[in-house]
């Protein structure tokens, strides 16, 4: 497996270290404050060095490739007028953030994760070796467009919207999920809009979850009451640092990375979900340029590895077992149709 990207450092690490750092420097204008602030981020650094050391024992074990056998029908549905980026090869973009999804090994260059592992499963079945090209999250769909890839892997959920310029086969649901601080007394549940006003939450620029909370605030707005605060932050260990420093109130992220930390100690507690007026649940999906005609291929490769056992071997191994699929469909109804 080849793997094109720049250099990166330990994000956990350098987040935790540039985070103090703020914590601390913003809070500079009276020592008592800068005390108190100063003890509960000592606190908080030491839970997540803790979860950090909990995952990579997890880590450690996932990072061995799991592989399966070239799959014929899928080969068979590989257009003949299709060309690979990279000739004998299944190029494919990722971005590089936390696991389960997809992270950097022990070694913290190679790339590994759910989202890779699903990714080889279907580069074996297509007789390819595979390769990946880590980009921001920002950046796929103009990476699709401009063909600097074949696929894209990024927690991506199919939309209305999106299936007008690229093609899905799903391979996983995900449901957004609030997180907060189990010691917080005033939030007991998140089921509608009114429960989120006034509260500061993490959410991702240009994600389904940043278009959901929207949706709340307009009714918030409508109600005559206080609108939800976003608040971007891209890294997991920095939403984790902010919430237990209760600069904000609470994470709006998939149930995935949730659980996740939750499996390695993380201090937060599941308070509710946030969802749009169609399916509960999100289709995640494999995404390829719109009439690109490769879909058929990825869509035949993941369902003969969701039977032969390699797919639910990759789940189960990064904790993901309650989102998987019996069935990977082409361009199903979208999270918000």
């Amino acid at each position: 497996m080849l793997v094109i990207y720049p250099k990166i450092l330990n994000a956990h690490l350098i987040t935790i270290l540039l985070g103090c750092c703020f914590f601390l420097t913003a809070c500079g204008e009276s020592s008592e404050t800068g005390d108190a602030v100063a003890s509960a981020t000592e606190s908080t650094t030491a839970a997540l060095s803790k979860q950090t050391a909990q995952e990579s024992q997890i880590i450690k074990q996932n990072t061995v490739p799991i592989h399966t056998t070239a799959n014929a029908a899928a080969m068979a549905k590989i257009p003949s007028n299709y060309h690979f980026l990279n000739p004998g090869y299944f190029t494919v973009a990722v971005h590089v953030t936390t696991p389960p999804l997809t992270s950097l090994a022990l070694d913290n260059q190679t790339v590994i994760g759910a989202e890779v592992d699903i990714a080889r499963l279907i580069a074996d079945s297509l007789g390819l070796q595979l390769k990946l090209v880590p980009t921001s999250w920002e950046d796929w769909p103009l990476g699709i467009q401009a063909g600097r890839y074949d696929a894209a892997m990024i927690n991506i959920a199919v939309t209305k919207a999106r299936k007008e310029k690229y093609d899905f086969a799903t391979y996983r649901t995900d449901v957004l999920a609030f997180y907060i601080q189990p010691e917080r007394q005033d939030i007991h549940e998140i089921k509608s809009a009114k429960d989120i006003s006034g509260l500061k939450i993490v959410v991702g620029a240009g994600t389904n979850q940043e278009k959901l909370l929207l949706q709340w605030n307009e009714q918030l707005i409508k109600q005559g009451l206080a609108p939800a605060q976003p608040v971007y932050l891209q890294d997991t260990s920095a939403a984790q640092l902010a919430l237990q420093s209760q600069r904000v109130d609470a994470l709006l992220i998939p149930d995935s990375l949730g659980l996740w930390n939750l499996r390695n100690g993380s201090n937060i507690k599941r308070v509710g979900y946030i969802t749009a007026t169609g399916k509960d649940k999100a289709d995640v999906a494999v995404t390829v340029k719109k009439g690109s005609g490769l879909i058929d291929a990825v869509q035949e490769a993941l369902q003969g590895t969701i039977q032969n056992g390699h797919y639910e071997k990759v789940l189960t191994r990064w904790g993901l077992g309650d989102v998987g699929v019996t069935t990977s469909q082409i361009n199903p109804k979208g999270f918000d149709e």
